[in-house]
């Protein structure tokens, strides 16, 4: 007969908008073990699996930490409520808890005072997405019972009107049917209860005893701040802002580029300050979602998108969001593991924005190869191999706009672009591949160049910091031949320095917050910049290293930036030591840029 061994949930801690699958082991009546599902129309052996899920609504409501969501609430800031903030954020744990959220608590007081100066009223959806908030006075009477009006969701029913089972002061409600759940709002601060039981496909009674399991407490999704776009081209040397300045405003369009760390690499190991929950790729493949839809961002460029995880999950979600999908996996020369997990460069694109021209893959592995055949002596064929191969790919795509870049249509003028999305080595000691994968792509990409006049963007996690010889490469167009990483070169593949030019004229985006006016906000993001290089302070944050990495580069003389995603401070990022946590979902931060076609003239 159709047995079940064991159940049980990847993580026991439920989190809002993220679904939950339980394990199941069976052992099939040939008595072979199986984890497949077994449902009604299609018994094995007369006998089928039936899942219910509950929520157990105790006679004492407890509200959650809005910094530490898994824990119990004690006191709650009466700012917030005076504020209209959404209570579930004026919860804490402790007093301590609530003193070292205050830094960035207070900001959320003085922007909420400040919308309600400028519109009459607070903005809901904004505030919504803050972590805490507080004014400074606090309200220590809630003891572990919270007890609040939000819990219940205004006048809204809770639950449904049947009543499953009442037992020992607590009620349980069915919610769901099925062998996933994904828990709601409703269920904030509720165990949640998963029931598996075997049926007589013929009587539909259950067969034995039922498998329980019983979650934690249902927490809320962790939501940072939004971020703002930050105009520099409609900005006067008085610092105004263009009054109707918004997301890809007619001729304009945007660019995201984002890695968005593989779930092979996000180990309890590498980043133990992150909570496994949050860590966890249920968890954060939803925050990740819910961040890049967000955006709304016209192209999306990611990396270190795991092949599986492309075709199973990012490419059909965003598809619901009008996105159509390109894909490059890096090759498997190197790469022992689960050929499924391989990871790669994944470059989505609005189809009533874009339509697909054309679709370059560059493997730097053939690269290598072709190098190593050309110049390297047969002795040294077998070495230099296994030093240039490395399995990291780029993925280039020529679309056409679907609207105006320049005004009134030239009819019969066709509006390319030219998108690459590419992930260079990450190994520090290998600072000659680094520089030869990003000389080998540009190379590629002027051959583009001088085949059609286009505006390019070269967008991606380039593994180097500014003021290396790839990322002079990309914004100088050559190295200095007095390069320290040019020191670095076992192969002579560097050689001569000369040969390490291309003649496109990139340019950073993020560089444009260096060339801004004066203006509120404006000197912020200046000082988010380091002003030797003028790129971020960083783009990747982990406890061991913080550093900017990540790049968006478009050809200066054909494209001009409107608007930048503004950056983060470190100091954010830091009350939860650094990146991932539950708030953001990836050791690496974003990157959008709004542009803007110039009137052209041929290169």
């Amino acid at each position: 007969m159709l047995t079940v061994l064991r159940v049980h949930l990847p993580s026991d801690i439920p989190i809002v908008g993220c679904e939950l699958t339980p394990y199941v082991l069976l052992r099939r009546p040939d008595k072979n073990f199986t984890t497949e599902d077994v449902p009604d129309s299609a018994p094995i052996d007369g006998h089928f699996l039936r899942y219910k899920w509950y929520r157990i609504q105790s006679d004492r409501k407890v509200a959650v930490c809005s910094v530490h969501p898994s824990e119990h609430a004690t006191l709650q800031c009466l700012g917030c409520v005076k504020a209209k903030i959404p209570v579930a954020k004026s919860y804490h744990c402790s007093p301590k808890c609530f003193s070292d959220a205050w830094q960035h608590h207070r900001v959320l007081h003085d922007r909420a005072a400040s919308a309600v100066n400028e519109n009459g009223n607070e903005e809901e959806e904004l505030f919504g997405r803050f972590n805490s908030t507080g004014a400074g006075s606090i309200n220590t009477s809630l003891a572990p019972s919270a007890s609040s009006a939000s819990l219940a969701n205004g006048s809204t029913p809770l639950y449904p009107a049947a009543v499953t089972q009442r037992s020992g002061g607590e009620t349980w409600f069915e919610v769901g049917r099925s062998k996933t759940y994904t828990p709601t709002a409703d269920d904030i601060g509720h165990v949640l209860k998963f029931e598996c039981v075997v049926v007589d496909a013929e009587t539909k009674l259950p067969v034995g005893h039922a498998s329980n399991i019983l979650t934690s407490r249902v927490i809320p999704a962790p939501s940072p701040a939004p971020r703002n776009l930050i105009s520099v081209s409609g900005v006067d040397m008085a610092g105004h802002l263009d009054s109707d300045s918004r997301i890809s405003s007619a001729g304009t369009f945007t660019v995201l580029s984002y890695n968005i760390l593989s779930d092979v690499f996000a180990t309890n190991e590498t980043y133990s300050y992150c909570p496994s929950w949050a860590l966890s790729w249920p968890y954060r493949k939803q925050n990740l979602l819910r961040e890049i839809v967000g955006y709304r961002a016209d192209i999306v460029c990611l990396q270190e998108i795991q092949s599986d995880h492309f075709e199973e999950f990012f490419a059909p979600e965003l598809d619901k969001h009008g996105y159509q999908a390109l894909y490059k996996r890096k090759t498997n020369e190197v790469y022992t593991g689960n050929i499924h997990t391989i990871d790669g460069c994944a470059t989505f694109f609005r189809r009533d924005r874009f339509s697909h021209v054309k679709k370059y893959e560059v493997e730097f592995n053939k690269a290598a190869q072709s190098l190593t055949d050309a110049v390297v002596p047969s002795a040294q064929k077998k070495t230099a191999l296994n030093r240039l191969v490395k399995d990291n790919v780029a993925l280039i795509a020529v679309l056409e706009a679907k609207f105006s870049y320049q005004g009134p249509d030239i009819p019969g003028k066709r509006q390319l672009l030219c998108v690459a999305n590419t992930h260079i080595n990450v190994h520090q000691d290998l600072k000659d591949v680094k520089l030869w994968q990003v000389h080998t792509l540009l190379k590629g990409l002027e051959k583009i160049a001088a085949s059609a006049d286009i505006p390019m963007l070269v967008c991606g996690d380039f593994n180097s910091v500014p003021g290396s010889a790839p990322h002079a490469l990309l914004a100088m167009g050559k190295v200095d031949p007095l390069h320290p990483d040019l020191a670095i070169d076992p192969l002579g593949i560097l050689r001569p320095p000369s040969k390490l030019t291309h003649q496109l004229p990139l340019v950073s985006a993020y560089s444009s917050f260096a060339r801004m006016g004066v203006g509120i906000g404006l000197e912020l993001q200046r000082r988010r910049l380091d002003s030797s290089t003028n790129e971020p302070l960083f783009t990747h944050c982990t406890r061991d290293f913080i550093g900017t990495l990540d790049y968006i580069f478009y050809t200066a003389d054909s494209l001009t930036v409107e608007s930048l995603l503004e950056l983060l401070d470190e100091d954010s990022l830091r009350k939860d030591t650094a990146l991932p946590s539950p708030e953001w979902s990836s050791d690496h931060i974003a990157l959008l840029a709004e542009f803007r076609c110039k009137p052209r003239t041929r290169r």
